[in-house]
């Protein structure tokens, strides 16, 4: 993966999705209203993170993640809001890299999580690094995005459904090559039980955004549908692809950035568990 050139994308996707993060966010402040230390693990280019500043605005946030080219982008986003006394970034690769990083209030993993072969294991490792009484919040699962209708007025209906089976067999190929990987049912309350934590809550989150869209959600809805036009290959069959392509040429009146009825409709979930407290 060339993160210099996926960084700008990551970061406008969090960008585009920031309503969700924030209210993610607000959320867990109802039961963890001033944590001292907050540690974004797979922050990407520290989106979340700066957010995460913003709600908690008495925390040190640290931006965990593996790949240099994408801290550089949270450095550089935490000094443009002003925040750079309070964001800092560490590099370090979940599981096997939290163990040098401080003990944590908040500790947040934001689709982080299934890119790690153990997932139980990493989450243990996660959960060693909350100071007692802690909240570790983990954002998975949900629902796949629509920005279609069902019927585009071309090409057979349900292209999105279709798209969708394919990334699922993409990502259950890319799990099962993942090192050390270990099948799990995806009962997060569960797998955070089994870290030893406190399941406390899961939440859904909307972001509903009608058409028309604005320039920077249109502009991601685009930029989402040429990458995954360029990774389906011969995946979908050729009256698909037919279709995919008229729907990512710029050119095209029925394209996506000419469409009136464009949108963007996700749903992303939040499981949210506690450190036991300090025995008295």
């Amino acid at each position: 993966m060339d993160w210099s050139v996926m960084g700008p994308y990551i970061e406008r996707g969090g960008e585009v999705s920031a309503p969700v993060y924030r209210e993610a966010a607000r959320w867990i402040a109802g039961s963890l209203p001033r944590p001292g230390r907050v540690l974004d693990v797979g922050s990407g280019p520290g989106v979340v993170a700066c957010l995460l500043a913003e709600v908690f605005e008495d925390a040190e946030v640290i931006a965990v993640d593996p790949e240099e080219a994408l801290l550089e982008l949270a450095r550089e986003r935490a000094a443009r809001e002003g925040l750079a006394d309070r964001v800092r970034t560490v590099r370090a690769e979940l599981p096997d890299g939290l163990d040098g990083l401080p003990p944590a209030d908040l500790l947040w993993l934001g689709r982080s999580l299934h890119h790690v072969g153990d997932q139980r294991a990493a989450l243990a490792s996660a959960a060693r690094r909350l100071a007692p009484g802690g909240v570790l919040a983990l954002l998975e699962g949900g629902l796949p995005s629509r920005s279609l209708p069902r019927d585009l007025g071309f090409g057979r209906p349900a292209l999105e459904s279709r798209m969708d089976a394919v990334e699922q067999d993409w990502f259950s190929a890319m799990r099962d090559a993942l090192p050390g990987s270990r099948s799990e049912t995806e009962d997060w309350p569960a797998l955070l039980e089994s870290a030893g934590l406190r399941p406390a809550g899961t939440r859904t989150f909307l972001l509903d955004r009608p058409a028309p869209l604005t320039a920077q959600e249109r502009d991601f809805v685009v930029a989402s549908f040429e990458r995954r036009r360029e990774a389906m290959g011969d995946s979908l069959d050729a009256a698909d692809l037919a279709t995919l392509d008229r729907l990512v040429d710029a050119g095209d009146p029925a394209g996506l950035r000419n469409r009136p009825d464009l949108h963007l409709l996700t749903a992303q979930t939040v499981h949210t568990a506690v450190a036991a407290p300090r025995e008295s």
